[in-house]
């Protein structure tokens, strides 16, 4: 083989990865297919969806039916074939997660284990913190794509980020890139339909009973928006971008499009008494939409009309968005991600009055010497993340008492929340505090036993 030859053949670009994201929702499964560029470019290759009844069961009764099980068991059983025909087949390119509909029925444990004997699909445990980073990934093109619209070229003020799903409604609170606010109700469309339902409540008494429930939204925004009104409204969710192309003749996914209030609320008017039997029979979108299209756009209206916001932005976004993206990062926190989750940690130091310069400054020390030391302890680039956090947070436990304060440490690590840290890495955190001092770790020491290898 000559020189030029051998040269060309280094140079030849990897081929794309293809993955796969599966989403278990209270209304649906959703399945989105990709590859993902050596260069971290991300393109879809096909979404599906199947409407499943979870919520239903899980919201009213609190167990998934057998018969709900086997009909997620069967579309799950489909979208394996699926990925087969895309040579989708290892763990790596497969991520499962599973919605509030799955976290609050009883019978969850025994759900997961039904679809993995079936399927092969392992269903992550996926919390709100968890959900709160990957809607953070999914987002930060929208506002990009935000700001060069914008006349000035930046957006200015907060932006209030939500989500209204079947269970629950996911909001985000952002100054720019910065995180300022983040929370799940348990205030879903399909929760309030089941429960008006189990009431005997009429339809001409929702708004009332919605409107008590926004309240609570709202004041928990007004609160961290720390007396600032936000500037935008970004709603996320299928039946916002289904309302734009219902009113507005518009698409989303092309362009950015902002929803007129009085419009919303002209359209919620018309429907206001129309039973889901009704409303699927007006537009073809089908029973399961139909059940939660009502209460989403209402929570919406609402949600404006106490936020002083006269339009809406619809963003063409979703949560499988914001778990490609992060695939494509090998799982590792990214720069924006990283930053988020040190604003939320030092925000948790401050709270316990810790030593704020030393903190960082035994952080950054700690990062340095895991950096420098990659070679020795292999440790992939997140667990650098966690260090720095423990090592932000290792004396907070001064804040109780002297003496043992690296035990107390990790108890309030492990019983403070961190936007984007789940339970197994606010776990190691907290280990990282409780071991910086004194004993080392030992197998019966409560947290430590629980790790794997």
């Amino acid at each position: 083989m000559s020189v030029e030859a051998k040269t060309s053949e280094k140079k030849m670009p990897m081929p794309p990865r293809m993955v796969a994201v599966i989403d278990i929702g209270a209304t649906s499964i959703r399945m989105a297919i990709a590859e993902i560029e050596s260069n971290g470019a991300i393109r879809v290759l096909e979404s599906l969806s199947q409407a499943v009844s979870l919520g239903r069961d899980s919201f009213v009764n609190g167990k998934i039916e057998r018969e709900t099980i086997e009909d997620c068991v069967h579309v799950l059983a489909i979208y394996r074939q699926k990925l087969e025909e895309y040579a989708i087949d290892s763990n790596d390119q497969i991520r499962v997660v599973a919605t509030s509909a799955v976290r609050e029925a009883s019978n969850q444990l025994a759900f997961q284990d039904r679809v993995f004997i079936a399927t092969g699909f392992e269903i992550e445990s996926f919390e709100v913190a968890e959900l709160h980073r990957v809607t953070y990934l999914g987002i930060l093109p929208f506002l990009d794509q935000m700001d060069k619209e914008a006349e000035s070229g930046e957006l200015s003020g907060h932006n209030v980020v939500c989500e209204v799903g079947g269970g629950s409604t996911e909001i985000l609170v952002l100054k720019g890139s910065d995180v300022h606010y983040s929370h799940t109700f348990r205030f879903g469309a399909l929760r309030i339909r089941r429960t008006l339902e189990a009431l005997h409540v009429p339809l001409d008494k929702m708004r009332g009973l919605m409107e008590t429930q926004i309240q609570h939204v709202v004041a928990d925004i007004h609160e961290s928006l720390e007396k600032q009104r936000p500037t935008n409204l970004i709603a996320m969710g299928s039946e916002m971008r289904w309302i734009a192309n219902e009113i507005l003749n518009k698409n989303p996914a092309r362009e950015i499009v902002t929803l007129p209030l009085k419009k919303l609320r002209e359209f919620n008017e018309s429907i206001e008494l129309l039973t889901p039997e009704k409303l699927a029979h007006r537009y073809p979108i089908g029973l399961p939409a139909a059940q939660t299209l009502g209460p989403t756009l209402l929570a919406f209206e609402l949600l404006a009309e106490a936020l002083n916001i006269d339009e809406i932005a619809i963003a063409n976004v979703n949560l499988r968005d914001g778990l490609i993206t992060e695939m494509g990062m090998n799982r590792r926190y990214n720069e924006s991600i990283e930053k988020q989750i040190i604003r939320s940690a030092i925000t948790v130091g401050r709270k316990y009055h810790f030593d704020e310069s030393h903190a960082v400054h035994v952080a950054k020390i700690s990062r340095q010497l895991f950096d420098q030391l990659k070679e020795l302890h292999q440790l992939e680039d997140r667990m650098g993340s966690l260090l720095h956090i423990g090592a932000l947070l290792h004396e907070i436990g001064y804040y109780v008492g002297a003496r043992g304060y690296h035990k107390h440490s990790m108890y309030l690590i492990r019983n403070s929340e961190f936007f984007g840290i789940g339970a197994s890495d606010l776990l190691i955190i907290s280990l990282i505090a409780r071991y910086h001092r004194r004993a080392m770790p030992q197998a019966r020491h409560d947290g430590y036993s629980s790790l794997n290898r």
